[in-house]
């Protein structure tokens, strides 16, 4: 089953220490480019979050965002009682020497040190960080099974169309060559001279090898069966079928620029419009 490159993933934890969720999104890139957001309490989360992402993701820019908030915070003041002692102390040396008033009580729990700034368990936070990261690693790799399973449906049906369009012509060649041998009988005819029939065999034989496109569309059979093993392969396969659609499109120019029939050439565009949409949502495989 392939992977599509785009998705998106949230997962939400709480415990003690508060809240936490992250969210996931993924879009085309031609390696793995992955962005991190994280809060001061998770950066040394870093190299084992960047770890953990590898083992999921082959391919694709990857945004990484986590929010959270504290459980309780400021719910209660944790008070330095000796800092806030040698404070009053300093402030009774200076209403010794200098005449003063009491001291606000909120400018004193501003004062550096007085007021302990609440810290989580950080030990517990990083083991759930790291537990919700890999859950919403897995939403992500099902976001884009989904979406790859859709993509596959979309390109089976455009091979298979491929595929019917190169019978098409196939079954066209043959009156395409009878045309030409009536077109040119018909202006010896018309000449009122009497051909050399070895020089009109080697007129059409000409013409026959100009518009020859038997090749082209054995390389198109053999292209489609090499596009359907790698939907089988159970690995990243976007490059190879970036690489199978440049084979796709050349043999579709190639086998237009032959062509000498109104039937073939629209065939020929048609086949080329279905090979287009193929290669823009080729983009999108891991």
């Amino acid at each position: 089953m392939i992977q599509s490159m785009t998705g998106f993933a949230r997962s939400e934890t709480a415990g003690d220490w508060g809240e936490l969720a992250w969210e996931l999104r993924t879009v085309n890139h031609r390696y793995l480019d992955i962005s991190l957001r994280l809060p001061e309490d998770l950066r040394t989360l870093e190299p084992e979050i960047r770890a953990l992402a590898g083992k999921h993701i082959g391919r694709g820019k990857l945004d990484c965002s986590v929010r959270y908030s504290l459980a309780n915070e400021r719910a209660t003041l944790d008070i330095d009682e000796d800092q806030l002692k040698a404070l009053a102390k300093g402030c009774d040396q200076i209403a010794g020497v200098l005449p003063t008033t009491a001291p606000d009580p909120l400018r004193v729990l501003q004062w550096p040190g007085v007021l302990r700034e609440s810290r989580p368990d950080t030990d517990a936070l990083g083991d759930a960080a790291l537990a919700a990261f890999e859950q919403a690693l897995q939403s992500l790799a099902q976001s884009r099974a989904d979406e790859g399973a859709r993509l596959e449906s979309m390109l089976r049906e455009r091979c298979a169309t491929i595929a019917a369009l190169a019978s098409e012509i196939r079954e066209r060649l043959p009156q395409v060559r009878a045309h030409w041998r009536e077109k040119l009988a018909t202006r010896l005819a018309d000449l009122e001279q009497q051909g050399d029939p070895g020089r009109i065999e080697q007129e059409i034989v000409i013409f026959a090898q100009r518009m020859d496109v038997d090749e082209e569309l054995t390389r198109l059979d053999s292209h489609l069966h090499e596009f359907e093993q790698a939907l089988k392969r159970d690995e990243p396969i976007g490059r190879r079928l970036d690489f199978l659609m440049q084979e796709f499109n050349r043999e579709a120019n190639t086998l237009a620029s032959k062509s000498q029939d109104p039937d073939v050439t629209r065939l020929g565009v048609d086949m080329k419009v279905a090979i287009e949409q193929m290669r823009e949502q080729v983009q999108n495989i891991e």
